[in-house]
């Protein structure tokens, strides 16, 4: 007979975190405060405008692609729908009556109008959109190529606008989707186990792509600065609203998408596979998403980063205050007091609460997964993340 009695129990292997997804996220969440932190600089500077132009070109489409690739496709169960009421809905409602208060006592504006995000919250209510859309486009073939139809469909209806930011929603919808379906796919897999020469190859092609994008921008910023090309960037307006009814307009986003997503898998490839210093930072990039615009917002108003004679120096010192701001509001401190409006979890709300877990989240809306000391044993709570059911990958150095 078999001693069953003292027979191990197997267990799971404990999963490996990967510092490079959170490396990526700090990445985009620096280009996003970065470029609210110049924009009022590309009034009077060509350069501010440049890297400004360089920022837009892909910042929120790589955003897009990461939260795509740690979502999950099947039908919501109660937790992951009441994941996105604390994690979307009251985030926003908070963040939205805040910004109404300040924008009341600053400027005087006596406006409540939840359909019309406030600054940087569109992205919140797409990224809910998102959630609720994938299990739908996972069903039929080629989602991919019928969310680049819908997003270069949509800009020619005037119509869809920016009421709940739909437009820009179904606008960034390919970026969400490829990220998705990156997922299913090996090649991150590869890249986390290329060899040096491999590394090496792509980062030279990678910088050379970026140093081509600078420099297009720069030999034509006065045409870009002429035809405010910057707002095709946001996937907001309508062809017609940006001045351009021809038929051929769509195909514009088209060639915008594609030069995104080129931008995207150059930042990608550039950013370190190895932990490193603002690793941690990239699991709470949400906090600096939510907060930095309440920091640059009096600056913004008193003129402080609009300076006429804006030398190349300062537009440096401010690309290093993003980073530092970015840092800074990421932070345990900031966190501790600001957790409540960041990640609420009013149980009252429920009538079964089914995240018990109290403080903060495992994941935030775009799916850093963050340490847990219950739940994983101190050798695996290193770096980033591994949503569930992502393939395990190689913490390969650099």
């Amino acid at each position: 007979m078999v001693d069953t009695a003292n027979a191990e129990v197997p267990q799971k292997p404990a999963r490996r975190r990967v510092p490079y997804w959170d490396n990526v996220r700090f990445a985009c969440i620096v280009l996003v405060v970065a470029g609210h932190g110049i924009q009022r600089l590309t009034y009077d500077s060509d350069w501010a405008l440049t890297v400004y132009l360089a920022i837009y070109a892909f910042h929120m489409p790589a955003f897009a692609v990461v939260s795509g690739y740690f979502s999950k496709s099947e039908p919501p169960g109660r937790r992951q729908m009441s994941r996105l009421i604390t994690d979307i809905i009251l985030p926003y409602i908070i963040f939205e009556s805040v910004w109404t208060l300040v924008q009341f006592v600053v400027e005087g504006k006596q406006e409540l109008n939840p359909t019309q995000p406030s600054w940087t919250l569109w992205f919140l209510l797409a990224l809910g959109i998102f959630r609720l859309v994938l299990p739908y486009l996972a069903l039929i073939r080629w989602p991919v190529f019928w969310a680049i139809v819908v997003s270069v469909g949509v800009g020619y209806l005037d119509n869809v606008n920016s009421t709940f930011s739909l437009s820009r929603t179904l606008g960034i919808l390919p970026f969400f989707v490829i990220g998705w379906r990156l997922r299913t796919t090996p090649l991150a897999d590869r890249w986390h186990a290329a060899s040096t020469r491999v590394l090496v190859g792509v980062r030279i092609a990678a910088v050379a792509l970026f140093v081509l994008t600078v420099a297009v921008f720069w030999t034509g910023v006065d045409l870009w600065r002429r035809i405010d090309v910057r707002f095709w960037f946001f996937y907001d307006d309508s062809y017609d609203g940006l001045g351009e009814d021809q038929w051929w307009a769509g195909g514009v986003r088209l060639g915008l998408i594609v030069i995104a997503l080129l931008l995207v898998a150059a930042l990608f490839s550039l950013v370190p596979r190895r932990e490193t210093f603002f690793t941690t930072f990239g699991q709470y990039t949400m906090y600096a998403y939510l907060l930095h615009s309440f920091v640059l917002y009096p600056l913004r108003e008193t003129g402080v980063l609009r300076d006429e004679n804006t030398t190349r120096l300062w537009l440096v010192a401010m690309l290093i205050g993003a980073v530092l701001l970015t840092m800074a509001l990421s932070s345990k401190p900031v966190r501790t007091v600001f957790r409540p409006l960041v990640e609420p979890k009013p149980r009252w709300l429920f009538s079964d609460d089914p995240d018990r877990r109290r403080g903060e989240s495992r994941t935030d809306p775009t799916g850093a997964r963050r340490p847990s000391a219950l739940r994983e044993p101190a050798a695996t709570r290193r770096g980033s993340d591994r949503a569930d059911g992502a393939p395990p990958h190689s913490t390969a150095g650099d």
